[in-house]
């Protein structure tokens, strides 16, 4: 039979209140009667249910996390990072999924649904609209955003326009100077700013070096392996002349470019240099040169955060973007000399 506060109290022949505050280590308790009540209370095992907990401290000790895909590779690293700390300080993660986009769809993301649930929130990769997060401050919980900018929140990200520059100059400075993108789709971009942050360093690195943007050369892959592929095969059929390199808004595109290449014959890096950027799982088995960041990281300083200002702690806002690394492998070189 389970044990109540009832129980330790008639044991401990105290007040159940004075139980309460005993455990809890709250002050205005005798030293020697809190020490019986943690004698007796361990004796008999009493273990404060999670609701009586709530009640008596204000807290779920859990975190919600709002995600729009969980089979994401950034999203799935950013979440076990966020777990560990979580469990780490004995809190809960509590998902809320949004099950994708929703392609323009009315999302179903409210105060109510976050309200007496959750202590804090993180925004993984996912811009909220002016309603929402208005409705997210009204219940006065801390936010952070995971993995890019989001209006109204602190953020823990990469500075991704830099990210994206870099690539592109890596194969700038490599001697390409017919360069394609394999960008994020417009689904991507009407749902957070990432893709349209690096599609714009792209073109922007580009102006300055003085090389010529091909719209042809410019083709949506929704930062997944099979669109990837699905991009590069509309590159490699509309254009007569191919591009010697193409960036990549995310490494899963790299990589179904990179299948698609070999089902049509052209080499990597020998008729096409390629980058990427994440520095997914895949990446250097596949050999593939990118800007490499740490999602895992990312999550666990999100969670502190979080975790240190619910405790009341003064900490500085985290502004900084979190670094970046551009690793070259065996996918880019120089352009092949002409025959």
């Amino acid at each position: 039979m389970r044990v109540s506060i009832d129980d330790v109290a008639a044991r401990a022949q105290v007040s159940t209140a004075t139980v309460s505050r005993a455990l809890r280590g709250l002050p205005k308790v005798n030293p020697a009667t809190r020490a019986r009540v943690f004698a007796v209370a361990e004796e008999m095992g009493y273990v404060p249910s999670p609701s009586a907990r709530r009640l008596a401290t204000g807290r779920t000790k859990t975190v919600g996390v709002l995600v729009p895909f969980i089979d994401r590779w950034y999203f799935a690293n950013a979440l076990e990072g966020i777990d560990q700390e979580l469990r780490e300080h004995g809190y809960n993660l509590l998902l809320f999924s949004l099950g994708g986009y929703m392609h323009g769809q009315q999302r179903r993301f409210t105060e109510q649904m976050v309200r007496k649930q959750i202590d804090a929130l993180v925004v993984l990769c996912l811009g909220l609209s002016a309603t929402e997060l208005a409705e997210l401050q009204r219940i006065n919980i801390p936010i952070i955003a995971v993995g890019g900018p989001v209006g109204g929140c602190r953020g823990v990200h990469v500075d991704d326009a830099a990210a994206a520059a870099a690539a592109t100059q890596h194969l700038i400075d490599l001697g390409h100077k017919k360069i394609g993108h394999l960008r994020g789709g417009i689904n991507d971009e009407k749902n957070f700013v990432v893709p349209s942050l690096r599609a714009e360093a792209f073109e922007a690195t580009m102006r300055r070096a003085g090389l010529e943007l091909r719209p042809e050369w410019s083709v949506a892959g929704d930062f997944t392996v099979g669109q990837g592929a699905a991009a590069a095969a509309t590159l490699f059929t509309q254009s007569g002349e191919r591009p010697t390199a193409i960036f990549c808004g995310s490494d899963e595109m790299a990589i179904g470019l990179m299948f698609e290449a070999r089902r049509r014959g052209i080499r990597i890096p020998q008729d096409l240099s390629l980058i990427g950027i994440d520095d997914h799982d895949f990446s250097a088995p596949a050999g593939l040169s990118t800007v490499a960041q740490k999602p895992l990281q990312h999550g666990l300083l999100a969670a502190q955060v979080l975790l240190a200002e619910l405790d009341g702690l003064t900490i500085p806002r985290h502004e900084d973007p979190m670094p970046f690394k551009l690793i070259q492998r065996e996918s880019t070189a120089p352009p092949t000399p002409p025959a």
